[in-house]
């Protein structure tokens, strides 16, 4: 669902961004009404906890591959604003160091995954909980926390097919071709939607639901329910996120067993031998040039480079949020609630 550079049109990803803008503003006041500072290093971990999951990649028939976002599990825990700043920011060291989705398709990968998706997840989610009001369970909530996930990371794959398809539709050359990507509605959306609504989706709804169980047995301070937690619960959920964040990231590098590409991320070439032309937007379009591309560092064996590349983006997420949490204004005084 990485969107890649010039998939999209330039206006196409003008419009997604300027979209995303008044999101972006309305969610940072909403962070600083609901997330105590003492709280924003977490949601560093869990913004990490989907950088890392996102690393995941999972084979999906017909040669392509999916990955869960988490998007939904940050949105139980922090809220579904709080979600939409931490993918943000995921998102964003995502494309400008390892080259996993577009810089100008920024907007647009924040738009389907850090908006749509745990916007949907959470309004699902709690509608869920509402109506077993009176019978909540650890059981009850994780029943809905699976099947949110999964509802949410579709309503986000149907968002990025669309926009996929409307493009051969509004921007083509003389000839007819399309600019940028090549496929049409009635063959990019059922593409996305079906990797999604089996492997990807069922991906989702795992990690979502293993994490939560994990976090509510192991880690009870974790999250914005866990204010005024005892010194002890919260020294107790520190070591286990701590636990749980080296496990995802020894195992990362199954994700390296899951060969070929998302739908929608072939290079130009691989697009060309597939329709037949290269669109001339697609081919010659802007790049950037990643600082670690592909989470490789040349001689490194792929899987070393893997392992370091979780490490480096797990730690750049922590700190980003740190200092977030050092730098930013309280608006609400939360006391010792």
């Amino acid at each position: 669902m990485h969107i890649p550079e010039n998939y999209l049109s330039p206006s196409t990803c003008g419009v997604l961004a300027a979209a995303m803008v008044p999101v972006w503003v309305h969610a940072t006041r909403r962070v600083r009404e609901t997330v105590p500072k003492d709280k924003m290093p977490l949601l560093g971990l869990a913004a990490a906890f989907s950088f890392l999951a996102m690393m995941f990649n999972v084979p999906i028939p017909g040669g392509t591959t999916g990955h869960a976002v988490c998007g939904t599990l940050i949105a139980i825990l922090f809220g579904p604003w709080a979600a939409t700043i931490a993918l943000s920011v995921a998102l964003a060291l995502q494309a400008i160091l390892f080259g996993d989705g577009g810089i100008l398709a920024f907007g647009a990968n924040c738009f389907n995954m850090a908006f749509v998706l745990p916007q949907v997840g959470y309004g699902i989610y709690t509608w869920l909980m509402h109506r077993k009001k009176g019978a909540s369970s650890l059981r009850s909530e994780l029943v809905a926390a699976g099947i949110a996930s999964y509802v949410a990371i579709n309503a986000a794959a149907l968002s990025a097919g669309i926009e996929f398809g409307i493009q051969p539709l509004l921007f083509t050359d003389a000839a007819g071709n399309a600019l940028y990507c090549p496929y049409p509605l009635w063959v990019s959306v059922p593409a996305m939607l079906a990797g999604h609504l089996t492997v990807a989706g069922a991906a989702e709804a795992i990690f979502t639901v293993g994490i939560l169980a994990y976090v509510r047995k192991a880690a009870p301070s974790f999250g914005i329910e866990g204010l005024g937690a005892a010194d002890k619960d919260a020294s107790r959920s520190s070591r286990a996120m701590a636990a749980l964040m080296c496990a995802l990231i020894v195992l990362v590098p199954l994700g390296l067993l899951a060969e070929g590409d998302a739908w929608g991320e072939w290079a130009p070439e691989d697009v060309s031998a597939a329709v037949g032309y290269a669109p001339r937007g697609l081919s010659s379009g802007w790049m950037w040039e990643a600082l670690i591309p592909d989470y490789s560092f040349g001689a490194l064996p792929d899987w070393a480079g893997y392992v370091l590349s979780a490490v480096i983006g797990a730690a750049v997420l922590v700190i980003v949020f740190r200092l977030l949490a050092a730098g930013g204004k309280q608006k609400v005084d939360f006391g010792t609630r």
